[in-house]
């Protein structure tokens, strides 16, 4: 989610950042939100947006850039070669990549390292100006109790193999975020594609694409404490090694509206990434790899009709350190931002910055658990998490990326 602090929110190594906004509930004070996670799709109906795309390239040579790509990166001043070398850092407005199709990703052997990884667990939190959002529009339920999150059992590897950490570089630092593995109807059984939130990938209408996308699924599954960790190998963070996202496709609402504060956008905030081994893997697929991949609900029942649902992901605002996932579960009520927008799910949890973009989990009439939202928002108090409802908008974002990949 973008941090609730921002409770997904990206954030920064040594410092936690998130997007934090205000909503009024009802008569109920302003309370002032941020995306949870670090940082949006078009089904192809008739007077939808375009669904906003990105194609990347990585150092496997089963990844290739196309070359009208190419030619787009030229016109923009960059040279993949020197990229890698570290021309990725070129943080200029000119430089910053903004539109959905100039997302590129190659992969820099190496570069999220066990040192590395820990180091960007921090969101950085911004201050917030009261009052920026208008949560009294639209439907919104009281706002739910506080539900302390807690910790998912371990290993994750078993416990909850399809959620996974999300690491990315933007202007201010190293960033987090929080990340499931779903489904591919192309591919069943064999699915590259993980969801996330759109704050997670793009900063929004201020910004461009986020750099260095990576995706560790049961990042840390020994549950094990900072202390720990500092001389723990790869294996202990990243058991199913490090994915590197070769497309990255998000809501054009988010690229065109999305923002750090105000909640804008956050009803389309929503990304799902193609990722492919940074070693160049075994052979298998990223579901076949950690062995478990949850189906997408886009007609999941209104929000009354829901009797509870899990939110999990790796908080790192404090009072917590980035390094464990978490889970809260509780039955949802509504929060809408504005009349003219999707209503959100909401639900009650302690979780800070850092848990952005993780899976919303509820089981469905079949008696099977599957994906219904993903963390976007929170207020800076950490008592509750929003996420958007998965309409025809996050079908097209997701279909548009399996269609993608389905020749591969």
């Amino acid at each position: 989610m973008r941090p609730i602090r921002p409770n997904s929110v990206p954030r920064p190594a040594g410092r936690r950042r998130g997007i934090r906004v205000t909503a009024a509930a009802a008569a109920a004070a302003a309370l002032a939100l941020t995306a949870t996670a670090c940082g949006p799709g078009d089904d192809g109906a008739a007077g939808a947006p375009p669904a906003a795309s990105a194609s990347a390239t990585a150092a496997d040579p089963k990844i290739t850039i196309p070359d009208d790509l190419k030619d787009r990166l030229k016109q923009h001043g960059i040279d993949l070669d020197k990229w890698k070398h570290g021309e990725w850092k070129n943080w200029d407005r000119d430089q910053w990549l903004r539109q959905a199709q100039d997302f590129v990703n190659p992969v820099i052997q190496g570069l999220w390292d066990p040192n590395r990884m820990r180091k960007a667990e921090e969101p950085a939190d911004k201050p917030v100006q009261p009052h920026d959002v208008s949560g009294d529009q639209g439907v919104t339920d009281p706002e739910p109790a506080p539900v302390q999150a807690r910790e998912a059992a371990t290993p994750y590897t078993r416990s909850v193999p399809v959620e996974g950490k999300l690491f990315f570089d933007g202007p201010r630092g190293s960033m987090v975020c929080s990340a499931t593995v779903v489904t591919d109807p192309a591919h069943p059984g064999k699915s590259d594609l993980v969801w996330t939130a759109g704050h997670c990938v793009h900063a929004g209408k201020d910004g461009g694409w986020y750099r260095n996308i990576a995706f560790v699924p049961s990042y840390n599954s020994k549950g094990l404490t900072a202390a720990q960790l500092k001389g723990a190998g790869e294996k202990d963070l990243a058991p199913y090694g490090v994915w590197w996202a070769d497309w990255a496709q998000t809501s054009s609402q988010w690229i065109s509206e999305g923002a750090e504060s105000g909640g804008h956008g956050s009803p389309y905030d929503f990304a799902v990434l193609h990722v492919a081994p940074e070693q160049g893997g075994t052979g298998e697929s990223l579901q076949e790899t950690v062995g478990a991949a949850l189906p997408v609900d886009f007609d999941a029942p209104a929000v009354p009709d829901i009797k509870t649902l899990t939110a999990n992901g790796y908080p790192a605002a404090p009072p917590f350190d980035g390094q464990k996932l978490y889970q809260c579960a509780g039955r949802p009520g509504r929060l809408s931002l504005t009349a003219s927008e999707p209503t959100e799910y909401r639900v009650g949890c302690t979780m800070t910055g850092g848990a952005s973009g993780g899976g919303w989990i509820a089981t469905g009439d079949d008696g099977k658990p599957a994906l219904v939202s993903n963390t976007s928002i929170g207020p800076v108090t950490a008592g509750w998490l929003a996420g958007p409802h998965l309409g025809k908008e996050a079908r097209g974002v997701y279909e548009g990326v399996s269609k993608k990949f389905a020749a591969r």
